[in-house]
């Protein structure tokens, strides 16, 4: 695997100063929500590292490497090729650093819109994306932070929810991915209640 600090200067060298900050508070808190619930805080680092590693790739680069690739799931993301930074930074970081390792893969391609089932790394990794200490985009960001603390289902929910609303607020196109996942998060919730 990757050392980390080998991971930061490939992304040094691939993300603005600003995105590389993003990274850096992404893989602290990723690391420190990891020890919370459970899992492999160094590798939580790393992907917090490495999940925007097509971040600063264009649109047109975007949608070439996903058009090349087989890996546009949806119409949506010719409209929206940002979408597409998370499954095309998962390839790259396969094909041009050499990882194997399956949870670092769907950690990070699974960071924008979710996955229908998401490993607690992939949660941790969502949810620390939106939320690490420079964010102050999303509705309910405060409440979802608490909530980021012991209940990773229900923060899931309050975030896709907030992406939505984030999405709907500015006009800006929804993937249809983050209302399915959304909706898995919601009947989960429900499950937990009627128990």
């Amino acid at each position: 695997m990757i050392e980390a600090n080998d991971a930061i200067q490939i992304v040094r060298g691939r993300l603005s100063e600003g995105r590389l900050q993003h990274s850096l508070n992404v893989a602290e808190l990723a690391a420190e929500m990891a020890v919370v619930f459970g899992v492999d805080s160094q590798k939580a680092f790393l992907v917090g590292i490495l999940h925007d590693y097509a971040k600063d790739l264009t649109a047109d680069e975007l949608l070439l490497i996903a058009e090349d690739n087989g890996i546009i799931d949806n119409e949506v993301e010719h409209h929206a090729p940002d979408l597409l930074h998370a499954a095309v930074g998962a390839l790259l970081l396969e094909k041009e650093l050499g990882i194997k390792d399956g949870e670092i893969l769907e950690a990070v391609r699974a960071h924008t819109l979710g996955s229908i089932n998401m490993s607690i790394l992939d949660k941790i990794i969502f949810l620390a994306d939106m939320i690490e200490p420079d964010r102050n985009t999303y509705p309910d960001l405060e409440r979802l932070r608490e909530l980021s603390t012991w209940d990773l289902d229900g923060a899931m929910l309050l975030g896709l929810e907030s992406t939505i609303r984030y999405c709907l607020d500015f006009q800006m196109i929804l993937h249809p991915r983050t209302v399915m996942v959304r909706n898995i998060f919601l009947q989960k919730q429900a499950d937990l209640k009627s128990l």
